[in-house]
């Protein structure tokens, strides 16, 4: 008998799994398992109908929203595909279709199912001028700046017909080799490695500075039309051809059936081509093919009646844990990894697979000796993702963290609250320091060419160098022992560690490595600073009148130069020939922007958005990116688009880039 008590419990259950997978981007169950956990509230929903709220969720879209971006409300709201698994139900589907639309004869349009980020994107007369995530089906993030930096995604539509207004749905992903070169560069810098390249494209695309997302390469797919003026299609299988012509980026492999068997030949050919594949699909999609008809099917609660996705089952191996050990991340953190019998996953031989953490080991209840699944459904980096209990040997052991750091020794620390664990010498562990140092040299911070992980960790083992400062003091005679090491090695490295030298404050700032400290911080703090001697002397209350630096990040920052030793070395860095470019301090008093809000529109001469954004900023202003009673001025270039409206209704002051130019003089 089911209690109201365990409906409450199944609904908490599925909305913790659904943070995991959107939010946080670290699931702990599979797709299928997810489906099971919803199948099983829309049975007790069925029952007791009088128990649903507008909370529970069946009656929401997955995404929740993240901070750090204005919200849109979805004009068509955002739905979530349901998922099949098998013949069977993909049969119930189409009878329930010819039953919802009383005809026999129906046709089904194919197409991949991508395994990305869902957005929706809006053009008016053929100009980019809104994109947003799904959120939570009716409020989305308004990414359309970063949307901006897919070179794949056209700014202005091409064509002989284009409709005066176009919102498509589609599908930000990160191809294989992104996500390959990303997580190269992040194990050089020490850090904690992408899961996949969905988690990667979620990450990339909320970053909250567009530069850093477009170094991140994301692409995009359109592959559905929500509104468009001219009216163009008339069926989904229609709409690729006709978002091409427009120089949108549609989906590969598409297809047509009018029954079973052609769709499943469809998937069938799919299943065996996506190995081969750039990016990632974990299935395809069957929708109807006649627009008229998907409309008169309507929705059920959060899905389209009218499609389903049919998901593949993940590439998976079965291997033996031969043991599972722990590493030390260059902020402390500690993560277990389970060393494996070496076996062939999707293409390559895996010997390594993450455990994440202590929480998730003693989940599943991995232990040394097991036989365990690994999974990589097109990944790049495997994980666990259970036991064969079954072929447990006898007498093994449960697995437990060790109390104390596996590199130096000390004893391990647990902050409530947190999932880490930690190794609290950050100074003398010698994990943490190499890492350090690998991270110094990395393409964010000092970016020293021919010094990679590799060479780094000689350098550490034969003591040449135990603090980034020691880089500038290598000699030839030094290089001459590390192995592979000949001549033109030693040139290549020394003229390198040379030219190093000169770099911005904002990237010296970066390679110092202090906590909370990302590139957009980096920046902030050394237009404020000038130099790296007045960041040294900040407080914090100092620091937290610079627009966009918390109290986390403030705190982090005089905390690091109270500690003696970070002094000691960052003067030694400057006695070796470290330079960091002084940075002109732009301070505005008084000026008229002091205290007003602006929001930009349309496209300017001049000015990028961002650049537009900082020189506001600078003066004392704020941009925000939606008009509003509180928004001061309306900054309008070409196609202003929706924005000019509602300023215009609103009474808000207009101005031109000739008017903003006249402001800044």
């Amino acid at each position: 008998m089911v209690t109201h008590r365990d409906y409450e419990n199944l609904c908490q259950e599925i909305w913790y799994h659904n943070k995991l997978y959107y939010v946080n981007h670290t699931p702990v169950i599979s797709d299928k398992e997810f489906d099971l956990l919803l199948k099983q509230l829309e049975a007790i929903e069925k029952e007791h109908p009088d128990w649903i709220t507008p909370s529970s969720p069946t009656q929401r879209v997955g995404e929740m929203l993240s901070k750090g971006f204005s919200t849109i409300t979805h004009r068509i709201p955002m739905l979530s595909l349901a998922n099949t698994y098998s013949r069977e139900e993909v049969q119930n589907f189409i009878k329930r279709i010819k039953k919802i639309l009383d005809k026999e004869n129906v046709a089904f349009s194919l197409e991949l199912k991508m395994d990305g980020i869902a957005i929706t994107a809006r053009y008016e007369k053929g100009i980019l001028v809104q994109a947003a995530t799904r959120g939570d089906g009716k409020k989305g993030e308004d990414i359309t700046n970063n949307f901006k930096t897919i070179a794949s995604v056209p700014l202005q539509l091409i064509g002989h017909v284009i409709p005066d207004v176009l919102e498509i749905r589609g599908e930000v992903f990160m191809p294989h080799s992104e996500f390959v070169r990303l997580n190269e560069e992040k194990r050089a810098l020490g850090e904690a490695l992408w899961a996949n390249p969905r988690n990667a494209a979620a990450g990339s695309l909320k970053l909250l500075d567009p530069k850093e997302v477009a170094k991140r390469r994301l692409s995009c797919v359109f592959y559905g039309i929500v509104e468009d003026s001219s009216t163009s299609t008339q069926l989904q299988s229609e709409s690729f051809a006709f978002l091409k012509s427009l120089g949108l980026p549609t989906v590969e492999y598409t297809g047509y059936s009018k029954d079973m068997e052609g769709i499943f030949s469809f998937a069938e050919k799919i299943e065996q081509i996506r190995p081969h594949l750039s990016y990632d699909i974990d299935g395809i999609v069957i929708k109807l093919d006649s627009l008229k008809d998907q409309l008169k099917a309507g929705v059920i609660g959060k899905s389209p009646r009218w499609a389903v996705a049919y998901k593949f089952a993940a590439e998976q191996a079965s291997t033996k844990v031969v043991d599972i050990i722990v590493q030390v991340g260059r902020t402390g953190v500690l993560t277990p990894v389970a060393e494996l019998e070496p076996v062939l996953l999707a293409g390559s031989t895996i010997a390594r697979a993450t455990l994440h953490n202590r929480d998730e080991v003693m989940r599943k209840d991995v232990r040394v000796g097991d036989y365990v699944t690994i999974e990589k459904g097109g990944d790049v980096i495997p994980k666990v993702v259970g036991v064969n209990f079954d072929l447990r040997p006898p007498h093994t052991q449960p697995w437990e963290m060790p109390t104390h750091c596996p590199s130096c020794g000390m004893k391990i620390v647990h902050t409530p609250g947190e999932v880490a664990m930690r190794c609290p010498n950050n100074d003398l562990c010698p994990e943490q320091r190499l890492r350090r140092i690998i991270y110094f040299t990395s393409k964010d911070a000092m970016d020293i060419e021919h010094l990679g992980s590799k060479v780094a960790e000689q350098l550490f083992v034969k003591g040449f160098v135990r603090n980034p400062s020691d880089i500038y003091a290598l000699t030839e005679n030094e290089l001459v022992q590390l192995e592979g090491f000949k001549e033109r090695s030693i040139d290549n490295l020394l003229s390198s560690i040379e030219k190093s030298k000169d770099i911005s404050l904002s990237r010296f700032i970066m390679a110092l490595g202090i906590k909370h400290i990302g590139t957009q911080t980096a920046e902030l703090l050394a237009n404020r600073a000038g130099t790296i001697q007045n960041l040294q002397m900040f407080t914090q209350d100092d620091l937290m009148q610079i627009e966009g630096i918390g109290e986390k990040v403030a705190s982090s920052v005089v905390e690091h130069f109270q500690q003696q030793h970070n002094l000691e070395e960052v003067n030694r860095l400057l006695a070796l020939g470290v330079c960091p470019r002084q940075q002109e301090i732009i301070q505005y008093k008084g000026h008229p922007f002091e205290g007003k809000t602006f929001v930009i529109t349309g496209t300017l001469e001049h000015f990028s958005r961002q650049q537009a954004s900082a020189v506001i900023k600078e003066r004392g202003g704020k941009v925000s990116s939606s008009v509003s009673s509180k928004t001061d001025y309306l900054l309008a270039g070409e196609s202003p688009g929706s924005k000019w409206e509602k300023a215009k209704e609103l009474g808000i002051k207009i101005i031109d880039e000739s008017e903003f130019l006249g402001f800044i003089s």
